[in-house]
């Protein structure tokens, strides 16, 4: 029986776990030159991509949970190139075969999105608490929309306000939507790109059949994250439904003269494009179409907007990790939102609301600095 080398048997686990596109690599260095890591610190992409060619991956490096998965690289890419899709491998081979170290917070935020379906380990039961006192119907087959959270706006305290002010401009509206049942789970599109493949599968199998079982034909998501996945990678697996982002949804209303903002906002408001929802769905005008039908308001925008945005630091499951100031993305927009005179940092993403928030509050600038996310502006406008 023939041995195979170590680099050769590293370069087999990461191609087994989905690093196929790493062939296609020619090592231009151009995911280098683009990727957001080096405005902070040294981050070579090409580094990581030509150890992975030749079998030499360290494993044990930090480098390896450092990818946003921003999709930056993958946009300039001459070849073409999924670069996250290597990550992912190289990340799934150390979660899922043990090989490395997982860093402590993920670690401890995928066991208990494996254990209780929420990477905080809150009771599952607790999932629908902050529509208690809203009177949100629950979902049944023949409702129009499932409305679905994420796990951010479900328990965090501060974000679930994102809930709530969709769920306030439904009621206004008259929307036929709502909520499914505790059994649902995180849609688990970051565990994925953590490499935690099992997780993933589970998480999606789980929410597949809740949802068919019930009936759901739309769902209407306010995570770019959730969007994502419900819609690019659940239908691989059997999944049957519509996926639609609340700023798609509000803002087919607002063409349709079905949603008019009549109340001012005289604010000056920056925009801030998720990936999940820019990059990675080619969702850019939308939002904007939405902030500028608010009467008063002044939309304003970040020096690299759109198709070159700045990530907020917490994708591919860097949103449950440690960053160090010096390094936050998010501290970067913050300050250059502060340049530009902005009043309000709009979001339409969870993760970037709770980086955000985090930035405003660590510089000082909470006084001058609000963070909003679309949602809770329109719901202030209707």
């Amino acid at each position: 029986m023939k041995v195979l080398s170590p680099y050769k048997e590293a370069t087999d686990v990461i191609l087994e776990a989905g690093g196929e596109p790493l062939k296609l690599c020619y090592q231009c260095g151009l995911c280098t030159g683009i990727c957001p890591w080096n405005l902070v610190r040294s981050f070579l992409v090409r580094r990581i991509m030509h150890e992975a060619q030749l079998g030499a991956t360290d494993f044990g490096s930090e480098d390896t949970w450092t990818c946003v998965t921003c999709r930056a690289c993958v946009q300039r890419c001459p070849r073409g190139v999924e670069i996250i899709d290597v990550m992912r491998a190289i990340r799934r081979a150390v979660a899922g075969l043990g090989i490395g170290t997982v860093p402590d917070a993920l670690r401890i935020s995928a066991k208990n999105i494996a254990g209780v379906g929420n990477p905080l380990g809150e009771a599952p039961e607790k999932r629908n608490d902050w529509a208690k006192d809203l009177k949100v119907k629950n979902f049944t087959s023949g409702t129009e929309i499932l409305y679905f959270p994420c796990c951010v706006p479900s328990y965090d305290p501060d974000v679930k306000t994102v809930a709530r002010s969709t769920a306030t401009i439904f009621d206004k509206l008259k929307i036929d939507y709502g909520i499914i049942g505790t059994e649902a789970k995180c849609c688990g599109e970051a565990i994925r790109k953590a490499g935690y493949e099992d997780t993933f599968q589970s998480l999606a199998q789980n929410n597949i059949n809740l949802f068919t079982s019930n009936g759901v034909k739309t769902v209407v998501v306010s995570s770019p994250h959730c969007y994502h996945t419900f819609k690019n990678e659940y239908p691989e697996l059997g999944g049957k439904f519509e996926a639609i982002h609340i700023t798609q949804y509000l803002a087919s209303l607002i063409a349709k003269g079905k949603l008019k903002l009549s109340k001012e906002i005289n604010k000056r408001v920056i925009y801030s494009d998720p990936c999940y929802l820019g990059r990675h769905n080619d969702v850019y005008d939308e939002p904007r179409l939405i902030l500028q039908s608010i009467p008063g308001l002044e939309l304003i925008e970040f020096p690299d907007a759109r198709e070159n945005g700045l990530c907020c630091g917490g994708g591919g499951g860097r949103i449950w990790m440690d960053t160090p100031k010096g390094e936050r993305f998010s501290d970067i927009r913050v300050e250059q939102a502060v340049e530009k005179g902005a009043d309000i940092i709009a979001l339409a993403c969870p993760y970037c609301f709770l980086n955000y928030r985090d930035s405003v509050l660590s510089m000082g600038k909470a006084e001058t600095m609000q963070v909003k996310d679309i949602a809770e502006l329109v719901a202030e406008a209707i």
